[in-house]
């Protein structure tokens, strides 16, 4: 069942994918009237993060702000259907990359490097990064992996298709460690802007007028292997033209003081997010998970996060008993 639900799957987003995009654009319209009009998809959500991310911009800035984020929204999910087929000369054209001679210096010198991403523009379409780095560096990206097997067999066969390797998420640091005994150079690209789950939470940022617990396992492998780290900031140009500017933000990580790189990651981000805010993922509960709720559950030994106890401990036996 789980093959033939993967080939029904990948029959029908091939033969989507062979629409040229401008009549793949007339799609993401309809949906777009059936997503904010009729679903009204995440609303709430979306919603909240804009008013309490930006407190000084007025109601009717922020509705055109939550627009358009559907409207990109929309766009995102049709550009990922033409992902399948679209062409090598096409994606050029359409998801451009600049600082890629500084990247393709570090590259060549033989250090690995980490890009830190956000939920901004089309990542999916960054995974055409191998057209822009020299042949023999290994272009990888962290996923989550789905819990269907079927989809997620699928979406892989997409994302890899241009070259780049998917490397699950909790395989990131063995992976990571193989390539270089191996003696092969990669550039991995981490997307750091999800919400951590509890217990990895050890550091929090002030990102977008919230107090906001991040992941650090970006900082913490490119600090145990010396890879150089860059930020990736995307830029959308026009409907379905996007660019991508690699900026060197360190090559030698372990100079840096704990959580650096994270705080320089965030401020980055949320530079990149202001300069265009619809074209960010608003519909991921970002802001879920709150200190004091962190502080009421957890607490911290020794770097590590230890669950609280909610239940009161019994008392000595003979204690209370007046």
């Amino acid at each position: 069942m789980s093959k033939i639900l993967y080939y029904i799957g990948y029959a029908i987003w091939y033969v989507l994918s062979l629409l040229p995009l401008r009549v793949l654009y007339v799609l993401s319209d309809l949906l777009y009237w059936l997503v904010s009009r009729v679903v009204r998809y995440r609303h709430r959500v979306i919603w909240n993060n804009l008013q309490t991310s930006f407190p000084e911009k007025t109601p009717q800035e922020l509705r055109q702000i939550q627009r358009g984020f559907y409207h990109y929204f929309c766009d995102y999910l049709v550009e990922t259907i033409k992902l399948m087929t679209i062409s090598e000369r096409q994606l050029r054209r359409r998801m451009t990359f600049t600082g890629t001679d500084e990247l393709n210096e570090v590259l060549n010198s033989g250090q690995s490097c980490a890009v830190f991403l956000g939920h901004v523009g089309n990542w999916e379409w960054i995974t055409s990064l191998p057209f822009w780095v020299s042949s023999d560096v290994q272009c990888a990206q962290i996923y989550h992996p789905l819990e269907n097997p079927s989809a997620d067999r699928l979406f892989l066969k997409v994302r890899e298709r241009l070259g780049a390797k998917c490397i699950a998420m909790n395989d990131t640091l063995r992976e990571v460690v193989r390539y270089r005994r191996e003696g092969r150079t990669i550039c991995v690209g981490y997307i750091s802007d999800q919400k951590p789950h509890w217990v990895n939470i050890h550091h929090w940022v002030d990102f977008l007028n919230h107090d906001t617990p991040v992941l650090t396992g970006t900082e913490r492998i490119a600090r145990s292997t010396g890879h150089a780290v860059f930020y990736a900031d995307v830029t959308r140009l026009s409907r379905g033209h996007y660019n991508c500017e690699m900026r060197l933000i360190t090559r030698d990580p372990k100079s840096m003081g704990e959580w650096e790189l994270t705080d320089i990651y965030f401020r980055e981000l949320e530079a990149t997010i202001c300069r265009n805010p619809a074209i960010w993922l608003w519909s991921h509960n970002r802001w879920k998970r709150t200190r004091e709720e962190f502080n009421r559950r957890f607490e911290v030994k020794d770097g590590k996060v230890i669950r609280r106890s909610l239940t009161p401990s019994p008392s000595p036996k003979g204690e209370g008993s007046k």
